[in-house]
């Protein structure tokens, strides 16, 4: 490395000497192809600063600069984990008039979703579409929008990035799905979660469909063709029409490859069928096709995940007398499957045996318990390891805190976020808002302000989504002085709430009027006063946040709506809650069962009984179906 520094430097220099005599005119097209390759030589050695140095440099001497050379140093930034440089470099070079490419945009993308910030990667969305570059992204760039909403429970936002997908004529494949599937699993949606399981599935069905209907019209399908269709009816596990297709391309002069054979594999591998998967691989020798490391990373994961280790290690040794080196994917793909299999103890003994151990493969291990169900032995695992010194990169301790979050172990996630940060881990923000949400959500307000605060004294702000989320939990758990200092500070801060904040703002007011209702002496509680010389109940006055919305530009939604129309149902003015009823259906707003609900409430107890009647016929003949909080509401309050 060091020689390659002193070459590269050596190179500098000449060019240097170069455009110092004038030589740089003599043939200017191989100057600038000169400085880019130092540029690159610069990135590659990670020395980042000089590399920026150079292309500024060039843009100083009049030349253009290229963006296939920024593209190739923001590409190595994002790389190295200098992701913040990445989108600061992004920045600049547009200030320069470098106009970015499609890469380019998938570059930035790719750095904001790993810098947590999913609102500025879809405003290259955007940005890109108005700049005219109509020419797709790749599908990793919105996979990783779609993924990294996911992980901040954004499920709307991701379900909007998988249909601007699918209008822009990209089909969104299993991972992209897979990561909205879990999301709704993971926060008990579980009636969303099977339809886009369905709708996955429907698209590999379709995929095979379109392929038949061009097949009969007698149009050249060539080999990716075939890979995809392949691929598609493995997920359908429709494995004989697979095979049959490996025929058919012999017949129309086509040579089915390694690619085609590996993807079939790993179809077999997925649906447990290892004696199939492995008659496929002998096949594959026996026509001459040598195995590459993801053949056998694949099949290696087969075996893992059906308890095979045995088999397993023979296939390593088997790929070591093929002059293949097992790879770190290839331990993790063992190590993971093992434990998905549910053979932890297995997964254990094996990565003990290995020479060299890495974090990734550690990393694989906790992976796979978490996949197990075992997060005990995760969290086992991550102590002892943290205890040696032993940090595994965040996207590990980021799954192992979700499930420690999902089962209620908060001591236990509050205690791996407290090692993330003594190892000196710059924690994502993502990980943060997991845990101020887990923490809220349990009604342990103290300790998520402590989370709160921490991530503000190591010099992260907070987005408008965390503020919301922990004003949420002030307010469920009724410390309403506290929710109005933290919105007051919000603002101070320059984040705007947005529609959502006001109607958790909107929220606690409601359930405040509940609580005075029921409470006797709350009274006294609700009209102490603040430092402005204001009631709490005075500063939460809804018309106090509608007119800072009407300010802000902001629209009521159909949730916002069902909380104002609460608000005054509970506050006894059923005129007022009418009145907002009628405005949001002319605003081509459709109430939802919550928001009749609510209403319904209201006039049982002003004792319009028939009203009440009214309003749940008219949900039916809408085809809204009252639920049992509906009907309850509706028998107990008439």
């Amino acid at each position: 490395m060091r020689e390659r520094r002193v070459w590269v430097l050596k190179f500098q220099t000449c060019l240097s000497s170069w455009w110092r005599e004038g030589l740089n005119a003599e043939s200017p097209n191989s100057f600038v192809r000169a400085l880019y390759a130092l540029v690159k030589a610069y990135a590659s050695l990670r020395m980042f600063d000089e590399s920026i140095d150079v292309l500024f440099q060039t843009k100083r001497c009049s030349f253009g600069l290229s963006v296939l050379s920024c593209n190739y140093l923001m590409d190595h930034l994002v790389e190295c984990g200098k992701v913040d440089m990445a989108v600061v470099a992004y920045k600049q070079f547009k200030m320069i008039s470098v106009t970015p490419n499609v890469y380019t945009y998938g570059i930035v993308i790719k750095a904001l979703c790993r810098k947590g910030d999913l609102e500025e990667a879809v405003g290259v969305f955007e940005e890109m579409e108005k700049a005219g570059v109509n020419v797709p992204l790749d599908g990793y760039a919105c996979t990783a929008v779609i993924r990294g909403f996911v992980n901040e429970k954004k499920l709307q936002e991701a379900e909007t990035v998988l249909l601007d997908m699918e209008e822009q004529g990209m089909v969104p494949d299993a991972f992209c799905y897979g990561a909205v599937i879990n999301g709704y699993c993971n926060t008990g949606n579980m009636s969303k979660a099977p339809a886009f399981h369905d709708k996955m599935e429907k698209r590999a069905s379709d995929a095979v469909d379109q392929f038949s209907r061009f097949k009969n019209k007698g149009i050249f399908l060539d080999e990716v063709a075939y890979n995809g269709v392949i691929d598609a009816l493995c997920k359908l596990g429709r494995f004989e029409e697979a095979e049959k297709l490996l025929d058919e391309m012999k017949g129309k002069r086509m040579t089915p490859d390694i690619v085609h054979y590996t993807t079939l594999i790993n179809g077999y591998c997925l649906h447990g069928r290892i004696l199939d998967a492995m008659g496929l691989f002998d096949k594959m020798k026996e026509k001459g096709l040598k195995p590459d490391v993801i053949t056998y990373n694949v099949l290696a994961g087969g075996f893992s995940r059906n308890g095979l280790l045995k088999e397993a290690l023979h296939l390593l040794d088997h790929m070591k007398g093929q002059r293949l080196t097992p790879t770190t994917v290839t331990h993790n793909m063992i190590i993971e499957g093992l434990c998905i299999g549910g053979y932890a103890e297995e997964a254990e003994i094996f990565i003990n045996s290995l020479e060299n151990k890495s974090t990734e493969n550690y990393a694989a291990l906790v992976n796979g318990y978490c996949e197990l169900g075992n997060t005990k032995g995760a969290f086992g695992l991550f102590v002892r390891l943290s205890k040696q010194g032993v940090l595994i990169k965040r996207k590990s301790p980021l799954k192992l805190l979700s499930n420690l979050c999902l089962e209620g172990e908060y001591e236990k996630a509050l205690k791996l976020f407290e090692i993330v940060l003594a190892l000196g881990d710059d924690t994502c923000k993502i990980m943060y808002s997991k845990l101020i949400a887990s923490l809220c959500s349990a009604g342990d307000m103290k300790s998520a302000r402590w989370v709160f605060d921490n991530l503000i004294w190591r010099g992260l702000a907070p987005d408008v989504v965390i503020y919301t989320v922990i004003l949420n939990g002030y307010c469920r758990s009724n410390s309403l002085q506290e929710a109005l200092n933290l919105f007051d500070d919000m603002k101070k801060r320059g984040i705007s709430p947005d529609v959502i904040t006001y109607t958790v703002m909107l929220d606690g007011h409601s359930k405040n009027i509940k609580r005075d209702r029921l409470s006797s002496g709350t009274r006294r509680n609700v009209r102490e006063r603040n430092d402005t010389g204001l009631s709490i109940e005075e500063k939460m006055d809804p018309s106090v946040f509608l007119s800072e919305m009407i300010e802000e530009e902001l629209t009521a939604d159909v949730i916002c709506y069902t909380v104002l129309i609460d608000s005054r149902c509970k506050s006894d003015n059923i005129d007022d809650a009418i009145c907002l009823f009628t405005e949001m259906i002319d605003k081509g707003l459709e109430p939802d069962s919550v928001t009749y609900t609510a209403l319904i409430c209201g006039y049982c107890k002003q004792g319009h009984v028939e009203k009440a009647k009214d309003l749940v016929n008219k949900m039916w003949r809408k085809g809204i179906q009252p639920d049992s909080h509906t009907i309850s509401a509706y028998i107990m309050e008439s």
